[in-house]
């Protein structure tokens, strides 16, 4: 029986990204576009890498549909597919089914309870939650 191809994540249903693939999306996204030099120079101070290496990330991204690349010339450019947004919701999904049995009150209760916040970040809190139960309010 032959095997089945998985589907490409891509947009729509994001994928969780690695600590690199995130730092190159990071890149992406800050900068609209960037061939695989202008990734390796972005990351340079922080993660120096070898050209090979931010080539075969960009290249296994765009496979998985997280990135498009278009030649131009002798390089390949490379734009974002995948939001900023889409990736957050994604990881922050996986965290919450790993480390909190899929209950997002734990992790909000761990957040809460653990970082430090000040009153500022309550109050942000507080208004998120006043908007959430309104939108809930408005769905009866």
């Amino acid at each position: 029986m032959p095997r089945k191809k998985p589907s490409k994540p891509g947009p729509e249903t994001a994928k969780e990204l690695s600590g690199l693939q995130a730092a190159v999306m990071r890149v992406l996204w800050e900068r609209g576009q960037a061939t695989v030099a202008e990734v390796q120079e972005a990351l340079e101070q922080d993660r120096p890498l070898a050209h090979n290496t931010v080539a075969t990330v960009l290249t296994r991204l765009s496979r998985e549909g997280v990135v498009a690349g278009v030649k131009e010339g002798r390089s390949y450019v490379y734009r974002p597919l995948l939001q900023p947004s889409q990736a957050r919701r994604s990881m922050v999904g996986a965290l919450v089914r790993r480390l909190f049995e899929g209950e997002p009150v734990a992790l909000a209760s761990h957040l809460v309870r653990e970082a430090e916040l000040g009153t500022d970040d309550l109050d942000e809190l507080e208004e998120l939650i006043r908007e959430k139960r309104r939108a809930i309010g408005k769905q009866k």
